[in-house]
C-alpha cells in the first residue's frame, strides 16, 4: 500500500484530518498543542510527497490575481449582507454551524496565531493542492493517474472535485464551491501543481491577515 503513487498525494491530507480529529486529546500541551500538529502534518508531507512536490509558479501574476480574487469571493457574501451565513442554506444539520475552533485564551495568544497563518498559509495548500487537484482530478479519470499530465480530467471528476471541495467547508460550502471552479479551471489551464499551491497560499494568507486585523474568528472554523 505504502508503494501506490497515490500515498504521496493522500497521506498528509488524512494525516491532517486526523490531527483535526484528535486535537482535543493533545490539549494538555497548552500554546504548543498547534505547533505540534503543525509539525506533524509537515512531516507527513515532507515524508510521503517530497518527490512530487514542485513549487514553481509559471504564471505569476495570473495566479496573483486568482489568490487575490478567490479571497474577496470568499468574504464578500458576509461583508455585503450581515446574517448571511445564518441562513438554513448555510447553518444546518449536513453542513453544520459557525463554530471557532480556537478558544479565546488561544486567540489571545500571538505564538498560536503566528503557527495558525502559517499552517493556513504553506501548509494547508501544499496538502489540499495535493489531494484535490493533482490526485483526485486524474484519479478519478484514470487509477493509473501518474499516466496523465498534471491538471488533466474530465467533467464528471471536474464537478465531483468541486462539490467535495464545497462540503469540505462546511457552512461556507457556496464560496467553497465558486472557489474550488475557479482553482479547478486554474490547473486546467496552468497544469502547474506550484501555481495552484501560490494561488491556495494567497488566497489564505490574505484571508488569515483579514481575519486576525478585524478579528473575524468565525471564518477559522
Amino acid at each position: 500500500m505504502l508503494q501506490s503513487p497515490s500515498v504521496a498525494y493522500v497521506a498528509p491530507f488524512l494525516t491532517f484530518i486526523v490531527m483535526l480529529v484528535i486535537q482535543k486529546q493533545l490539549a494538555f500541551l497548552g500554546d504548543w498543542e498547534y505547533a505540534v500538529r503543525v509539525a506533524i502534518v509537515a512531516g507527513s508531507i515532507w515524508y510521503f510527497s517530497r518527490r512530487v512536490l514542485d513549487f514553481k509558479v509559471r504564471y505569476l501574476r495570473g495566479s496573483l490575481a486568482i489568490g487575490i480574487g478567490a479571497f474577496l469571493l470568499w468574504i464578500a457574501p458576509d461583508t455585503l449582507f450581515p446574517g448571511w451565513r445564518q441562513h438554513w442554506l448555510f447553518t444546518n444539520v449536513v453542513m453544520g454551524e459557525l463554530r471557532v475552533s480556537l478558544s479565546a485564551e488561544q486567540l489571545s495568544s500571538p505564538f498560536l496565531l503566528l503557527f495558525r497563518t502559517l499552517s493556513a498559509t504553506l501548509m494547508v495548500p501544499i496538502l489540499e493542492e495535493l489531494f484535490w487537484r493533482a490526485w483526485m482530478l486524474r484519479w478519478l479519470v484514470e487509477k493509473d493517474f501518474e499516466k496523465l499530465p498534471m491538471g488533466s480530467c474530465d467533467r464528471q471528476s471536474f464537478w465531483i472535485v468541486v462539490a467535495l471541495f464545497a462540503m469540505e467547508h462546511g457552512p461556507y460550502w457556496e464560496v467553497g464551491l465558486l472557489t474550488g471552479l475557479l482553482w479547478n479551471w486554474w490547473m486546467t489551464r496552468t497544469r502547474s501543481l506550484g501555481d495552484l499551491i501560490f494561488v491556495h497560499g494567497v488566497t489564505n494568507l490574505a484571508l488569515s491577515l483579514y481575519v486576525i486585523w478585524l478579528k473575524k474568528w468565525e471564518f477559522w472554523m
